[in-house]
């Protein structure tokens, strides 16, 4: 079904004149002060019945009016957004940088009756049905994000190995230069190195910060005036790694 067809319809089911589209993109336009998002009845009159594909602007005052879901609808226009994050790992990055999270998280929300915690197991044999959890349920504001470890930087491996991703949590931004009791339980940092991220252990000492590498990395520690020219991001607090460098 063409994209134009589906907005028709989705439009019809709210007994929405092209009209009351135009006058409620102006209203939008108004309230985020940018009249990019107005759509006037020939432009809509033109996506619906000709094929013109709309702007980004236009295309979320539409969903915004309709009640649509952005990501869908892009998928109407050739733009498969919930692939974007598996295709993107064809092209790995050589450096360490954030990563964006996806717009849903899939989520196991029924585990087997016979699943239990304490022992390994299959997990995915254990799920009987996924869901998706919505950033929307926390009012836009998410806790953690998410920085991916470049090929090329070897900071932290083998505890971080190259290709991982990383949580981080932006809470947890103070630097601690004690309190563990071994290298697993030492507070790894996501930093902004201005020039680059890494991932390290960190020690704050008379206004510099030394970037840790792991004892087995072939990387050498790094000292940065703080926070002139590092910035804590967070700390680590989660991690997806691959044992097999292939």
């Amino acid at each position: 079904m063409q994209a134009g067809t589906r907005l028709r319809q989705a439009r019809e089911r709210l007994g929405l004149t092209f009209r009351d589209v135009e006058q409620a993109s102006h209203e939008l336009a108004a309230r985020l002060r940018r009249p990019e998002f107005i759509i006037h009845i020939s432009r809509l009159a033109d996506i619906e019945n000709h094929g013109n594909v709309p702007n980004l602007h236009r295309l979320f005052a539409l969903c915004t009016i309709y009640h649509l879901d952005l990501g869908e609808a892009l998928t109407w226009f050739g733009l498969p957004l919930s692939e974007m994050y598996r295709d993107g790992a064809h092209f790995p990055g050589q450096l360490t940088h954030p990563a964006a999270p996806p717009t849903r998280v899939r989520i196991p929300i029924r585990l087997d009756p016979g699943f239990d915690p304490r022992w390994t197991d299959d997990f995915t044999r254990r799920v009987e049905s996924w869901g998706y959890l919505e950033p929307g349920l926390f009012n836009g504001k998410i806790r953690y994000c998410l920085a991916y470890i470049g090929l090329e930087d070897h900071t932290m491996e083998p505890l971080l190995r190259p290709g991982s991703l990383v949580l981080v949590d932006p809470d947890r931004d103070q630097v601690l230069n004690s309190g563990w009791n071994n290298e697993f339980d030492r507070p790894i940092y996501f930093v902004d190195a201005r020039t680059s991220y890494c991932c390290s252990w960190c020690q704050l000492e008379d206004g510099h910060l030394i970037l840790q590498s792991h004892p087995l990395s072939p990387a050498p520690p790094r000292v940065l005036r703080f926070p002139a020219e590092a910035e804590i991001i967070g700390q680590v607090v989660g991690l997806t790694m691959r044992l097999d460098p292939a």
